[in-house]
């Protein structure tokens, strides 16, 4: 809550022409890490910095305190006699977490740290509340992800992540820019909700008062710009899907779908693969990296397996030699449930899902899924039952999809069709028909490969985060009762 004494302070400052709240500009010349990284170019240098008052030591004509500005902390000294009597009783009155302005020479303490003598010292913005206790620290997950300023200001690790998080992302950028991809933006509001098996969020435009979707991927429209014309683009955006919140799923997330002409899912293996790899040696200049006590190598060669043999190889059973019925005998057997609608190539992902999945610990692509589960994938020429289709497995968890995408608006026609019948069974996830979509197909598609990556997921990877919400800003939580 608000302290009362902070406030006595600020009104007195308010009686006294002090009120920081005025002050609309402070003008620095220099960040905190750049002093403590250059300190030889800074050693006697006059500084101007600001940042947020952590601590602060009273000891007598001189005190100490640190000063964290966005990229680090520093030491600051403040003795009377060099900013004057008045000045001093003023920053003793300070308190831990004001916004402060500092005028300041640099050097060396006698124990070896970088500080900042102050020459002047002005309060910016006053504190109301106090920070956490620093011996404890910011410990109580709830309130950290409620409150993620409070988690930025007191714990430095979780701020160094989601910079890492943007790095990460510049990475990504820089990867598809100099492979001649073009990055561009496509709608959030949608009358149809595509290019995914979701349940969408649900929302009302009153000048067309018409129902609109929020999306639920970009696929759609990014395969309308390959078919007029573009042959590479991307677009990095958040999708909201109405479904489960897990420490692997939040309602919205953000998402990489990109699209090449010309080509199929195994270039967009080769693509993925080398753009990991990328990432690792951008971020860590290496190619290995720890996610809890598995080291993962992403230098070597990713490893491939199909559906049909994960399933044989880690639940025993051959697909080929079965059919419908007989697996779903088999889904009795083992307690896996499945709905009346459910086909063949269903199950056979139902028992990928149970056996197969966790096993894929290093960097695996797994190929080949049943038409079934991909409506908007190209099936193999040899087996039409099953299609051009990867998703990419590290730690057991699903970080990339992708597809020889599906260019036969005759076949995409039909797909939509029984996706339809699929949502009458009751499945609310089934695609819808995008009459707009097949009409685009109609005047010609490309062979086109498809890429789709979580962005948040392949954060949790390369920061070592068991849970989403930990590389989320501002996660999605439940609303506290008014009165908390």
């Amino acid at each position: 809550m608000i302290d009362d004494i902070r406030i006595e302070k600020l009104n007195d400052l308010k009686l006294a022409n002090k009120n920081p709240f005025e002050i609309v500009k402070f003008q620095t010349d220099t960040l905190n890490k750049s002093i403590i990284e250059n300190f030889d170019a800074f050693e006697n240098k006059n500084v101007k910095v600001a940042g947020r008052l952590m601590t602060k030591r009273i000891m007598g004509k001189a005190s100490f305190g640190n000063l964290q500005d966005s990229s680090a902390r520093i030491q600051i000294y403040v003795k009377r006699d060099e900013i004057g009597e008045d000045f001093y009783n003023e920053f003793k009155k300070f308190d831990i977490g004001d916004f402060v302005g500092i005028n300041g020479t640099v050097f060396k303490t006698h124990k070896g740290e970088i500080s900042i003598r102050v020459e002047k010292i002005i309060l910016l913005a006053k504190s109301l509340r106090a920070l956490p206790e620093k011996f404890h620290g910011l410990v109580d997950q709830e309130i950290r992800y409620r409150q993620r300023y409070l988690d930025l200001i007191v714990n430095s690790d979780v701020k160094n992540k989601f910079l890492l998080r943007s790095n990460i992302i510049k990475a990504i950028r820089k990867f598809l820019d100099e492979k001649n991809f073009l990055e561009v933006e496509t709608p959030i509001l949608q009358t149809i909700p595509g290019g995914a098996n979701a349940r969408p969020f649900i929302t009302h435009h009153n000048a067309l008062n018409i129902d609109m979707y929020m999306r639920i991927a970009l696929e759609l429209p990014l395969k309308k710009l390959i078919i007029g014309g573009f042959d590479k683009v991307y677009e990095m955006g958040r999708v909201f899907r109405n479904e489960g919140i897990s420490i692997k799923h939040n309602p919205e997330f953000t998402l990489l779908e990109l699209y090449q002409a010309y080509a199929d899912y195994n270039d967009m293996m080769d693509l993925t693969e080398n753009l990991f790899k990328f990432i690792a040696k951008q971020i860590y200049n290496s190619y290995v990296i720890k996610f809890g006590d598995v080291e993962i190598d992403l230098e070597k060669p990713f490893e491939k397996i199909t559906m049909l043999d994960a399933v044989k190889k880690y639940a025993d059973i051959d697909f080929t030699q079965i059919n419908l019925e007989q697996a779903k005998k088999l889904a009795d057997e083992r307690n896996i449930k499945y709905e009346p609608y459910h086909r063949k190539g269903d199950l056979l992902n139902l028992f990928f899902e149970e056996y197969a999945e966790k096993n894929l610990v290093m960097p695996t692509f797994l190929l080949d899924h049943p038409v079934e589960i991909s409506p908007l994938t190209k099936r193999k020429p040899d087996n039409p039952d099953y299609t051009e289709r990867f998703e990419l497995f590290i730690i057991g968890r699903e970080f990339a999809n992708a597809y020889s995408e599906l260019n036969d608006p005759i076949d995409q026609r039909e797909r939509f069709l029984y996706q339809e019948k699929l949502r009458d069974a009751g499945d609310d996830e089934a695609n819808m028909i995008d009459e707009d979509f097949l009409t685009a197909m109609e005047y010609g598609m490309p062979p086109t490969g498809g890429l789709g990556i979580g962005i948040d997921r392949l954060v949790m990877l390369f920061t070592d985060s068991a849970s989403i919400r930990d590389i989320l800003l501002f996660p999605t939580m439940k609303s506290l009762p008014n009165d908390k």
